[in-house]
């Protein structure tokens, strides 16, 4: 399975980006799939997560409200929508898909097996 990230970039705080993530290797249909985040210095944290239905997604708490995960499984895509993006958002985004795992396991890195190769995202001020 490999996983390319794309649509990162500079924008003004406030602003609005799309991040894309194709899968390619195998059907997804049934696998989890992620956007991690890691800022310099810091550890890799949960942004959203969406089940293999499509059914079922959960997000960090600094981004509720902000950020939308969608997944497109004929196109084999996650997308994540940011709005309304400030400085402290400012990070290497991944991707990330495994087969099913239990809920609680969605927002642990170590859950997932295949990475992307991340896309920076800088949020100025």
């Amino acid at each position: 399975v490999q996983l390319q990230a794309s649509g990162g970039g500079l924008v003004q705080s406030g602003g609005s980006l799309r991040l894309s993530c194709t899968a390619s290797g195998r059907t997804f249909r049934d696998w989890d799939m992620a956007w991690f985040r890691q800022a310099p210095g810091k550890e890799r944290d949960l942004v959203a997560a969406i089940r293999w239905s499509g059914g079922t997604t959960i997000y960090a708490d600094s981004v509720k409200g902000r950020f939308t995960i969608s997944r497109d499984n004929a196109k084999t895509t996650v997308y994540l929508q940011m709005n309304g993006l400030k400085p402290d958002d400012t990070a290497v985004y991944y991707c990330a898909t495994t087969p099913r795992i239990a809920y609680s396991a969605l927002g642990i890195p170590s859950s997932y097996h295949y990475w992307g190769q991340g896309t920076q995202v800088t949020v100025s001020s």
